[in-house]
């Protein structure tokens, strides 16, 4: 092996052993996923193919065919529509701010654009109190559209700067020459630039609608009757592990299917651009 060859084949051996080392717990929760209890529970050896693949337990949480407490289709039905209703939400706010913010010039800019780096950096623990006594105010406690403004709440200070990013690369150029062929102000917003950042808007799009799918600390306090899938999972773990292995395999494929839609634009969108199509 050649010295020019050695440190290659280094580098992709660490690679494939950290790939495999952050992919092996997903493995073995699928695996737990279709296993008997009699496997999962075995204390005499590790079970690892010496059973029958069985789907009782996403049977139990998805269709609901055993106890109303572990049925969890409702739970992903909301927890998507919280999801998507909060990305949609947040890219709407987002978009034309962080373009204002881009390509505009006025007085309050740099006071405008501090506020949201500090707005960024504030937990949302720090407005979790203050939301949950006006949500009992105004009645949107325990609602979807209540968990989908906080969610929008806390993704939109990130979103707009990250939006500002890809408009700041994007040459000035562009906008220049299309104000010369008579774009108007909305048109140069709506069909110069925002396609030119598309790749920007995708991987905006799915960090937002994870950090929503995922998030818990919200879905807590400000439902009851509603279960987000986060909160719900934290009930079944205390359960049985053959059911939340099921519930916690089957929450990621929604995640898994809106990444695998827009993998193209969320490379080219984390690359800024530097990834062609």
């Amino acid at each position: 092996m050649t010295p020019s060859i050695l440190p290659r084949t280094l580098r992709d051996a660490a690679s494939a052993a950290v790939v495999l080392a952050f992919m092996f717990p997903l493995f073995w929760w699928g695996l737990t996923s279709v296993k008997p209890a009699s496997a999962i529970f075995d204390k005499d050896q590790v079970v690892w193919f010496g059973f029958t693949p069985m789907l009782d337990n996403y049977a139990v949480v998805l269709l609901g065919a055993g106890p109303d407490f572990f049925s969890s289709n409702q739970s992903i039905i909301d927890t998507l529509v919280v999801a998507l209703g909060a990305t949609a939400l947040t890219l709407t706010a987002a978009l034309p701010a962080a373009y204002v913010l881009s390509l505009r010039d006025f007085s309050a800019k740099r006071r405008f654009f501090l506020w949201i780096v500090f707005q960024r950096m504030a937990p949302p623990v720090a407005i979790i109190l203050p939301l949950f006594f006006l949500y009992h105010e105004v009645g949107l406690r325990d609602t979807r559209t209540g968990v989908i403004l906080a969610h929008a709440t806390v993704n939109l200070p990130f979103a707009i700067l990250l939006l500002k990013s890809f408009f700041d690369d994007v040459p000035r150029d562009v906008g220049e020459a299309a104000m010369i062929d008579g774009a108007t102000p909305s048109q140069l917003f709506t069909r110069i630039y925002v396609p030119l950042v598309r790749g920007g808007i995708a991987a905006t799009a799915v960090l937002c609608f994870v950090f929503s799918w995922t998030e818990f600390f919200m879905a807590l306090f400000l439902t009851d009757t509603i279960r987000l899938l986060p909160v719900q999972l934290a009930l079944v773990v205390t359960q049985t592990w053959g059911f939340t292995a099921a519930l916690s395999t089957a929450s990621i494929i929604p995640g898994f299917i809106f990444i695998l839609l827009v993998q193209k634009h969320l490379v080219r969108g984390l690359t800024m651009g530097l990834t062609k199509g």
